[in-house]
């Protein structure tokens, strides 16, 4: 109701006084400081061990000392070598001309045996050819040996006389060859009966031979390189003889011809029996037959033309 007042509650002395002795000391005291950074500090270190607490140091290793040598392996002592003593060239008197350069020296003398008659009368041995002529008779070959050929540089150790191949195929008048080139020619033959019998409908009987052995030079060219002929490695096929028509000669046949076809064929079988095979077209020195030899050559290298 208007005019009345609500009471007021005191409270406690006590109380009052220590709420204002509180503020008082609160207004005197400064005012809080942000605190600084502060730096870590590193951990104190642990106190040293006692004496009492340490182990003994151990005593350093020392290497064991090897057993001595045996005196039965122990070798005498040896005296010391005493250089040798050098003597000391004398020197040669000065003359006041330049030393000259000692000549070299000389070598030994020729073995007796090497010289003079002994050396020319020196023979090298022939290459056995046993097994060659064994194959000849088992091709049908008709062959015998002759004496070895020496005129100067044309040689041939072991010559043959062939005077028939196989299944009776003539050489008038024989050929003198080596014994791997008679057996090349006997092969190569064999083969040219076949072609006779498929190209010309006749059988072959005969070979007509130019020359086998013959000590020239290569083309009848005295100055030129011994040829093949010279050392009975070489053959030359004239021309080929049948049974029931005329012989067929080596040279130029008209072309698509029956005789052509036969010439051609037969040649060409020849580079596989012969390491050289020339004929018409290779020159004019071998337009009118076949040269047949085993001349050896670097790789095995062949000439067919």
């Amino acid at each position: 109701m208007p005019g009345r007042f609500l009471p007021v509650r005191r409270l406690p002395t006590a109380l009052v006084l220590g709420a204002l002795a509180a503020a008082l000391s609160a207004a005197s005291s400064p005012a809080a400081e942000t605190p600084a950074a502060t730096v870590p500090v590193p951990p104190p270190l642990p106190p040293e061990r006692p004496e009492a607490m340490k182990p003994p140091s151990a005593p350093e290793a020392i290497p064991p000392t090897p057993p001595a040598r045996p005196a039965e392996l122990t070798p005498p002592a040896s005296k010391p070598k005493e250089p040798a003593e050098t003597p000391v060239a004398e020197k040669p008197p000065e003359t006041g001309k330049p030393e000259l350069p000692s000549p070299p020296p000389t070598p030994p003398g020729r073995p007796p045996e090497l010289s003079g008659e002994a050396a020319l009368a020196l023979k090298v041995a022939p290459p056995d050819d046993t097994a060659c002529r064994t194959r000849l008779k088992r091709l049908g070959v008709a062959f015998e040996p002759l004496p070895a050929i020496a005129e100067g540089q044309c040689t041939a150790p072991l010559p043959l006389k062939v005077t028939q191949l196989a299944d009776g195929i003539t050489l008038p008048g024989g050929a003198t060859l080596t014994c791997r080139t008679a057996e090349a020619l006997a092969r190569w033959v064999t083969e040219v009966q076949v072609e006779a019998d498929r190209t010309l409908k006749h059988g072959l009987i005969g070979l007509e031979l130019g020359g086998s052995y013959v000590c020239r030079g290569q083309n009848h060219d005295v100055d030129a390189k011994l040829s093949e002929h010279a050392f009975a490695n070489a053959v030359d096929v004239m021309a080929f003889t049948f049974a029931g028509r005329a012989s067929i000669p080596v040279k130029a046949m008209p072309e698509g011809s029956d005789e052509a076809q036969f010439l051609g064929s037969v040649r060409g079988k020849a580079c596989t029996f012969f390491r050289t095979v020339l004929g018409p077209g290779t020159n004019a020195a071998h337009a009118n037959h076949f040269h047949l030899d085993e001349r050896e050559r670097n790789a095995g290298h062949r000439l067919c033309e």
